[in-house]
């Protein structure tokens, strides 16, 4: 080995040594003096945090169930900011609780947790992200009935790494934020009390279509749920097995979405026999699940 290697190894050895140096130096300088007030202090915050917490979701959703019903979805659409700004709190309090939160100490934490959560809590950052930018684009809301992938619900709850939906069958379903990227969001009522509702009608082919039509816009228009100042419409597909009617109508409230469509198909089954209309003689069942 002669004397120009010697010197490369010898300055690469000095600074490797002055580069671990200076990140110990680096890290001593950024985490303060841990105490046991400080942890006891960080306790008390976490369980305040939880607490408060649960005392917003109670207070918002009882309010919201208080008030007029056109406000109702409005105010718990203010949950989820509420629930955010909070977060954000906390943990910038920790922080400066544990940190030297200098201005070089900042940037050095905000990278090591950027690389930290980019390969550690990969699917956990994206979820996180996700319900940060779904703040803004509002893609679901609190209230808002939506359907992701096989789940169909309404959004009662809006965390920072998932939402949960309230199922027909009253099943809770948590959801993380991440599927926005991935999935179609299908919303009914996007941030309004009603959504639109579609009632389907199977028949014969021999069947009168104006009386089949004037039942359904009557039985939508006397119901107690309708929505009268929006639209009721019925439209008609012809199949090879009969005919499918469909009514669309909104029920005053979107909540009442099963017992609304329970309501018109029980009134309209009692005007279909009165008036002696036959249903399909062969039924492609296979072909009618898929409508």
């Amino acid at each position: 080995m002669n004397h120009f290697t010697k010197i490369n190894f010898y300055w690469l050895a000095q600074s490797a040594g002055d580069a671990a140096n200076e990140t110990a130096e680096q890290t001593k300088d950024l985490v303060a003096k841990i105490t046991t007030g400080k942890i006891a202090q960080a306790v008390l915050v976490l369980i305040a945090t939880y607490v408060i917490l649960k005392l917003l979701d109670w207070l918002v959703n009882w309010l919201s169930e208080r008030i007029a019903k056109e406000w109702r979805l409005r105010v718990k659409q203010f949950l989820p900011l509420l629930r955010m700004l909070l977060l954000v709190f906390v943990t910038v309090f920790l922080m400066n609780l544990f940190l030297n939160l200098s201005r070089s100490n900042i940037l050095a934490v905000t990278g090591t947790v950027a690389v930290a959560l980019g390969f550690a809590f990969k699917d956990f950052a994206s979820s996180i992200i996700a319900g940060i930018v779904g703040l803004f684009e509002s893609p679901y809301r609190v209230g808002d009935r939506i359907e992701i992938g096989d789940y169909y619900g309404e959004v009662v709850s809006y965390g920072v790494r998932s939402i949960k939906i309230q199922t027909p069958d009253d099943n809770t379903v948590t959801i993380p934020h991440s599927k926005i990227w991935t999935e179609s969001i299908s919303n009914a009522n996007a941030g309004a009390l009603e959504a639109q509702v579609v009632t389907k009608f199977y028949f014969a082919h021999e069947i009168d279509i104006n009386t089949v039509k004037k039942i359904l816009y009557r039985v939508a228009q006397t119901s107690k749920y309708t929505h009268l100042k929006l639209p009721i419409v019925v439209v008609m597909e012809e199949k090879s097995w009969g005919s499918l009617f469909k009514l669309k109508s909104y029920p005053l409230d979107a909540r009442d979405e099963f017992t609304y469509k329970t309501d018109l198909i029980a009134r309209a089954k009692k005007a279909f026999a009165k008036h002696h209309l036959a249903y399909p003689h062969l039924l492609d069942v296979e072909e009618l699940k898929a409508k």
